[in-house]
Parts: structure tokens; sequence; C-alpha cells
């Protein structure tokens, strides 16, 4: 009998314990014995079918010998930060879909790891259900990877699907989610990009080997986004995405997270709802794409469990997975080229003077929306400047 611990019984840890239940003969197959929860850390004991299980008392984790692997389902950094270490410290492999943890102190927990000879894997917390580190990491590794981006967030996909289909405005979608359980009662990590950011981030550690400090990131979210662009849009061709995007330079490397317009026959203008899609191009393979529910109690759950079997599969720990601590090489995202969308006060005289040839989308009310040419971002900002501009967005490809 192999036994695991849970940290955090929220929706991820309880996803993870009927998993468990659940697949069992499956699991049992596969790991050549049983595999079997033997305490969950909570904050606060609640009647359940996992009562009997509960504890909060880290030390009966951290001194169990049985206990081989920790799942760390906390959320937030300090204290899963500070578990994480010492679960490590006491020779257990350590699997976790924290995202912001695994952002901001990733280095030095897989360095931790290294040294105790267990393993730190994080699959869940980029893609959810979604297998994309495994492959980024393995399947891909005869490749250099060149850029990484996708619809990293499910919130915000769901709200723009939802002002494209049904011409709902922002606010109104975002309602919506909440009702429906797909966005927290306060949504700022999701409208405002700062959960794609984190996901990103990790996601540019492993393609590109060197740290990716998320304070360096630009998080630009959907929250300023007006229903009237999302239209404009669609009237030309275009589908509105919240993308994550990570891109390898002759110097070094960038990040960002930003809505763009993606042309509509594209694969991942027809990503919608709460899924996500992560496109990898890697030098020798090209464009690969990976889809599916990004979030969600068990495809999450199913994510973190696939790690505890992998992390006890491995003898002793997976060599590949790993980044360096030191941030240098990152450039500003400015400094990559493409179309830009803008929408002005004013006319489109007003904005051949500003950037010369442009490509007009509409003009209504005394507003002008229309795409550049390709530009920089910084040459976008310079040349907007003396416009009253009320939107722009970049256009990708």
């Amino acid at each position: 009998m192999i036994q695991i611990a849970i940290m955090g019984l929220g929706t991820v840890g309880t996803g993870v314990a009927k998993v468990v239940a659940e697949n069992a003969r499956q699991i049992e197959r596969k790991l050549g014995e049983p595999l079997q929860v033997k305490t969950i850390l909570v904050r606060h004991f609640k009647d359940g079918p996992y009562r009997q299980l509960m504890t909060d008392d880290f030390t009966k984790i951290e001194e169990d010998h049985a206990i081989r692997v920790v799942v760390e389902t906390i959320g937030g950094v300090e204290a899963a930060y500070e578990y994480t270490k010492r679960a490590l410290n006491a020779g257990k492999h350590v699997v976790t879909a924290n995202k912001q943890l695994v952002a901001e102190k990733g280095a030095e927990l897989l360095a931790l790891a290294k040294k105790q000879g267990v393993n730190y894997l994080f699959e869940a917390s980029v893609g959810g259900g979604i297998p994309v580190l495994h492959p980024l990491t393995q399947c891909m590794a005869a490749n250099r990877i060149d850029e990484v981006y996708g619809i990293l967030n499910g919130t915000t996909n769901y709200i723009l699907t939802r002002m494209v289909r049904a011409g709902t405005t922002f606010a109104d979608a975002l309602k919506e989610a909440q009702e429906k359980g797909y966005a927290e009662a306060d949504p700022t990590a999701d409208v405002e990009g700062v959960d794609a950011g984190r996901k990103i981030c990790i996601l540019a550690d492993l393609a590109f080997g060197c740290q990716v400090d998320p304070a360096d990131v630009p998080m630009e979210g959907i929250s300023r986004l007006s229903l009237r662009d999302v239209k404009n849009a669609q009237r030309a061709g275009y589908r509105v995405k919240l993308l994550g995007r990570a891109v390898r330079l002759p110097g070094g490397r960038t990040a960002y997270v930003a809505p763009h317009l993606i042309p509509e026959e594209q694969p991942l203008a027809s990503v919608d709802d709460v899924f996500n899609a992560v496109v990898v191009r890697g030098n020798a393979t090209g464009e690969v794409m990976f889809y599916g529910q990004g979030a969600g109690e068990l495809p999450t759950a199913s994510a973190c469990v696939a790690d505890v079997m992998e992390a006890l599969q491995s003898s002793p720990r997976r060599e590949e997975i790993g980044w360096e601590a030191d941030p240098a090489g990152f450039e500003d995202p400015q400094a990559l080229r493409s179309r830009y969308y803008f929408r002005i006060g004013g006319s489109l005289s007003a904005a051949a003077a500003a950037f010369g040839q442009v490509e007009i989308l509409s003009e209504d009310g005394g507003e002008t929306a229309f795409l550049t040419d390709c530009i920089s971002g910084a040459e976008a900002g310079k040349q907007a400047e003396g416009l009253r501009v009320l939107a722009c967005l970049r256009v990708l490809g």
C-alpha cells in the first residue's frame, strides 16, 4: 500500500481524493500496488467523507515515514512554500497545482528537491487537465523551443466567448461566469491577466531554461475591453482572445499577457468557453497545440494524481525538470513586432497622419478603428502620441 497526503481540501484537493478513490483499480494496475490518501491537512475541520483523515498539524505528515508523496493544493505562497520545503527536506516527493508558488519559488524548490533526491512536479499548475509540461520537457526535448503562447485562463475565455456570441458586455458576462462558478467572487487575478501571467512564466522557465520573474512580466487583462472592439474585430475576421506569450529572442527572452486579435482561420480562434489551449513552436516540429479543460475539480486533480504516479515510478527523480534561477536576459516585450489594432477618438485622417497607411475597420460616432502595419510596441506607442487612444491590442500572426 502506497500512502500519500493532501495539503488543502478545496476544489482541487477534494478532486485528488476523489480521483484516487474512483480510479483505484486503474491506478493500482499501473503502480503495482494500491494508492491511498492517509492524511489531509486542513485549517478547519468539517464533516464529510474525509473527516477521519483530517489534521491541522503538519508534523503528522512531515514525520510519517509511510507517506511518500505530498500533494499541495493550498494555494498562495506563504504556508504552501513553508510546508513544501519541509516536505522535501523530509524526503517526500511533492506534487502541486499552485501556479503562483511554482512561478515565484519554482527554481529554489526544484533545486531543493534535487538535493534531497526527490521530485517536485507541477503539471497541473499550468493547463489543469491539459498535459503540456511533460510533452514540453520530454516529447519535444530534441527541439529548441522558440515560442510558447496560448489561452491560459478559462474564466476570461468564457467572458470573451459570451461577448462574441451573445453581444454581452464585459460586466454582464463576468456576472454570468460568477453565477456558473467559472469566476471567483474576487475575479481580479483572472480578468487582470495575473493568473495567465503566472502560467506563462512557468512555461517560459521550462521552455528557455532560465527564470522569468513574474514581477518583470507585463500583465494586461480584459477588464477594460469594450464590446465595440470585440465587434470590430469580429466583422474584420478576427476573434479577441487573452493570450500569454513567451518568445525566445536573439539576446534573451521575453514574456507578457495581453488581449490579441487572432485571425479566425487560426486554431486558437475557435477555442471557446472555459477551454484552454497552448501552442508550442519548436525549431524541428513547428507548432504543436495542446487543447482541453484548463481548470476544474477533476481535470486538475487528474493531472495531480498523474504526477503522483510519475513521482513514485521515477527512479530516483526526473532529471530534465528545472531551470536556472538567474533572471538575467529578460527583455521588454515592446521590442516584439506585430500589427496593432487601435480605436481612437478622431478621424481616419488623424490615424493616417500618425501611422501612415492603415487598414480601416470602422468609422462611427467620431471614433475610428484601424489596423497598422507591422511595427514594434515601442513604435506603436510613440506614433500614437497625441491621439486620443480608446483601445490598443496586438494582432497575432
